[in-house]
């Protein structure tokens, strides 16, 4: 199966290769020049601009968009829309919120694009080694491309066509806002330790946590190889990023009547992580760089 990527950045460039790795022919387009060549390097199939990266989809196209929510991933949709045909498909993978996921599916399916919102969960090692796929859309659509799905997913219990338009991207965002308040609860507790009277191994303490405990999970274990690179986190400044789909599930929790209190306060929290230095959101900022290469503030020299 022939297929095309737009945006190679971490998310797309890992995808990309492990869709190759799966006997793909996968055919890549970004418009920054130095993620093309490093992607070229990697050994995709990458092409300068729109028109060559057509061409060399042929006919019956399906593309998957990989870039950023929001006015980017709108701009590549827009250009899809005015090159694709009847039959064509659009899978976009990104952090979209659902409502926008919706609106996007019914102007494409309009003109007889299929369109499948698909949220994609797992990091950059997820997307290369073996991604969480939660998918929205058209059935017939998914199910023309759900070997595509099956080959790049973890198992095949890590992929799930979620319903309707936006449900994929509606999954993901609950999922996001659930990984807040799990994030949130291990910064706490390690803030405890490290405000107790005793002289925790934050390392060890979270490889013992990881080995038969109830809490045992892939975040204590990114916790385990933080601590053992940097056992208190000096070189971290405290500081969260969020990326919208903490808030999104708490607006939407609210229209629906739902309560929400853990993921809500989890993302009160990263706003208030923008005025403070706690141990608690070094943690965080460090477990999001350790799952999603996010970045993180370095603490300046003295």
């Amino acid at each position: 199966m022939r297929l095309g990527i737009v945006g190679l950045g971490k998310m797309g460039l890992n995808l990309g290769l492990n869709l190759k790795d799966q006997g793909f022919d996968v055919k890549g387009f970004d418009v920054n020049a130095e993620v093309r060549a490093q992607a070229s390097a990697e050994g995709l199939s990458v092409y300068d601009g729109y028109d060559l990266f057509f061409d060399a989809l042929g006919e019956r196209r399906t593309v998957w968009v990989m870039v950023p929510a929001g006015d980017i991933t709108q701009s590549v949709l827009d250009v899809l829309f005015e090159r694709l045909d009847a039959g064509d498909i659009v899978i976009e993978g990104g952090n979209s919120r659902y409502t926008d996921s919706v609106r996007r599916a019914e102007r494409f399916e309009a003109k007889g694009i299929h369109y499948l919102d698909v949220g994609t969960s797992g990091g950059t090692s997820g997307a290369r080694n073996g991604a969480c796929l939660m998918i929205g859309g058209n059935e017939a659509a998914f199910k023309s491309v759900e070997p595509l799905f099956k080959a790049i997913a973890e198992s095949d219990d890590a992929y799930l066509y979620a319903g309707a338009a936006g449900a994929g991207h509606f999954l993901k965002m609950v999922h996001n806002g659930v990984e807040y308040g799990m994030m949130q609860a291990i910064g706490e507790g390690f803030h405890l330790l490290e405000a107790s009277d005793y002289d925790f191994d934050n390392e060890a303490v979270a490889r013992v946590w990881n080995n038969g405990s109830v809490i045992r999970s892939w975040l204590i274990e990114l916790a385990e190889n933080m601590f053992r690179e940097s056992p208190k986190l000096e070189e971290y400044r405290g500081i969260v990023g969020a990326s919208g789909e903490g808030q999104w599930t708490v607006e939407t929790a609210l229209e629906k009547n739902v309560a929400v209190p853990v993921i809500a306060l989890s993302v009160m929290t990263r706003s208030l992580s923008q005025e403070t230095d706690a141990f608690q959101n070094k943690v965080l900022a460090g477990l999001r760089n350790q799952f999603g290469g996010h970045s993180f503030a370095k603490k300046e020299e003295e």
